[in-house]
């Protein structure tokens, strides 16, 4: 008997329901629980991850399903949550599932995790450097001996942009006054003058972004380009080119913009085996059937295609996903 947990979510009149021994929980024959873990509530994760909720719980009658959303630390905090069984589904940057299904950074220690499954990729998360305009900062080289925030130590986000800086030949621990900001905090501190630049890898539009680049204290993005950018996407098979459509995105913003050349990596939706077939399918199929409703939940979703939601996947696709997309044609 598969035991249940509940507990309120943040922002949400929902009940989470945390399953114990893996899988979604059963409060009754005719109903089961799942629950995505979702992210910070500052970025894309979350309302992500109310999407897909509301999609499926649009259809309880339907499946009998009953899908929550929980705001959480992000893509390593969802991975081990869904490993542990506390979680059914989770939001993730494309590198995080590569590193744990391969066992390296973070799984290092605990070795590959072979129970990890891919359903889908929604949007790309691009890595954004914001820079206040006194502060000299055109470049990733310009950082020398600045105050730059690289988020939340422990987060991934962090230890991609550590890793991003090294790759440029920039010491995180000497050649910079590093800072750890949390993403929702950072735009006031470069507009308070307490820091001068901040890393957030996020999908565009992003209110924490907009924030910094509207204040009183100029700032503008940061292009990240060159060919350290291509030999880090020719090295790391989770990376890719991105340009930020800054004039769409955000016309709100003052004077001409253009576009910014940077690096993404897309953000993902993983599984566990344990999760039954069935509970898999149905998810994957109400996304994808009702696309254009989904495109229409968040402004970074805007793009998605059927076609490009089965890239930049590296745990093995759950039997759920794989039958939905095979009766539909996307794969054979």
């Amino acid at each position: 008997m598969i035991k249940r947990k509940l507990r309120t979510i943040l922002a949400a009149c929902l009940v989470a329901c945390v399953p114990i021994s893996g899988g979604p929980s059963m409060v009754n024959a005719e109903e089961v629980f799942v629950s995505i873990g979702g992210g910070d509530l500052s970025g894309v994760y979350f309302p992500t991850g109310m999407a897909i909720a509301r999609m499926i719980n649009a259809k309880r009658q339907d499946y009998g399903i009953r899908a929550t959303v929980e705001a959480t630390t992000g893509s390593t905090f969802n991975l081990n949550a869904i490993m542990a069984g506390y979680m059914d589904f989770g939001m993730s940057q494309a590198d995080k599932q590569y590193h744990a299904i391969k066992g390296v950074a973070e799984w290092a220690e605990k070795g590959p995790q072979v129970k990890l499954r891919a359903v889908f990729s929604v949007y790309p998360e691009s890595v954004t450097l914001v820079a206040a305009n006194d502060a000299g900062i055109n470049s990733i080289g310009d950082l020398n001996g600045k105050r730059v925030s690289l988020g939340n130590p422990g987060s991934s986000q962090h230890r991609v942009i550590t890793n991003i800086l090294k790759a440029f030949g920039i010491d995180p621990e000497t050649d910079i006054q590093a800072r750890t900001v949390y993403a929702s905090e950072a735009p006031d501190q470069l507009q308070d003058n307490l820091i001068d630049a901040y890393f957030f890898t996020v999908g565009h539009p992003n209110d924490t972004v907009k924030r910094g680049l509207s204040g009183t204290r100029k700032a503008h993005i940061v292009p990240i380009l060159g060919p350290v950018v291509e030999k880090i996407i020719t090295d790391k098979v989770y990376y890719t080119r991105y340009r930020i459509p800054m004039q769409l995105l955000y016309p709100d913003l003052q004077g001409p913009l253009e576009d910014v050349e940077t690096l993404a990596v897309l953000a993902t939706v993983s599984t566990s085996e344990e999760v039954p077939e069935q509970v898999v399918y149905v998810v994957t199929k109400e996304v994808f059937e009702n696309l254009d409703q989904f495109r229409q939940e968040h402004p970074a979703l805007v793009s998605l295609t059927k076609e490009g939601m089965l890239e930049g996947l590296h745990a093995p696709l759950h039997p759920g996903a794989k039958k939905y997309y095979q009766e539909v044609g996307l794969i054979k």
